[in-house]
């Protein structure tokens, strides 16, 4: 679809002038994919095929460059844990909680997903709940976000895409923060 169908298409549904163009540069910014600096790698379960995957808070940061600060927002609908196991015999827990995460933009479209949070053979429940419900609560905002767009981490689901990027060299990460400069062993704590 072109720009100016997407922008025709936001005036009819109500948007006018500057709003649809507006409308029409997110949508375009959210129908890219992700670069290779997002993507992550990680063993599969079981010693199977590597998991590609964006962590967590690069995805928060990359929501906050696309939306704004305060473009958009996130809510726990539903937290439940799903089992927390104890073997009398190892004297550790297996834990596994479900996490409903809404993601709501400013102008009031959301999108809600689940997320799962897993943890095997730990010795404390207080951390172990912990853990997994933070796990969970990441999970969510990381697939309720793929919802909007490639952008957001959609373009992940695609598995001739994730073959390629994982063989680009990462570009240097490049920081606009003025701490940045001054090494960490010097850096405040803002």
């Amino acid at each position: 679809m072109s720009l100016f169908n997407d922008v025709a298409s936001e005036s009819a549904s109500g948007l006018s002038g500057g709003a649809g163009l507006r409308h029409a540069a997110l949508q375009a910014k959210l129908n890219q994919r992700l670069g290779p600096e997002y993507v992550s790698q990680r063993p599969g379960p079981g010693g199977g095929p590597k998991l590609t995957y964006a962590e967590g808070w690069k995805m928060i940061n990359l929501a906050n460059e696309v939306f704004g600060f305060n473009g958009w927002s996130s809510r726990v609908v539903s937290l439940t844990t799903d089992f927390m196991d104890y073997s009398e015999e190892s004297r550790r827990y297996n834990i596994g909680v479900t996490a409903i995460v809404r993601v709501m933009l400013r102008d009031g479209t959301f999108h809600e997903d689940i997320g799962y949070g897993l943890l095997e053979n730990t010795k404390s429940k207080g951390q172990g709940l912990d853990k997994c419900k933070k796990e969970a609560v990441t999970d969510g905002i990381k697939r309720a976000l793929r919802n909007f767009g490639n952008l957001m981490g959609n373009c992940l689901y695609d598995k001739s895409y994730t073959h390629e990027i994982v063989k680009m060299k990462v570009p240097p990460v490049r920081c606009i923060h003025s701490l940045c400069a001054v090494p960490l062993d010097t850096q405040r704590s803002i």
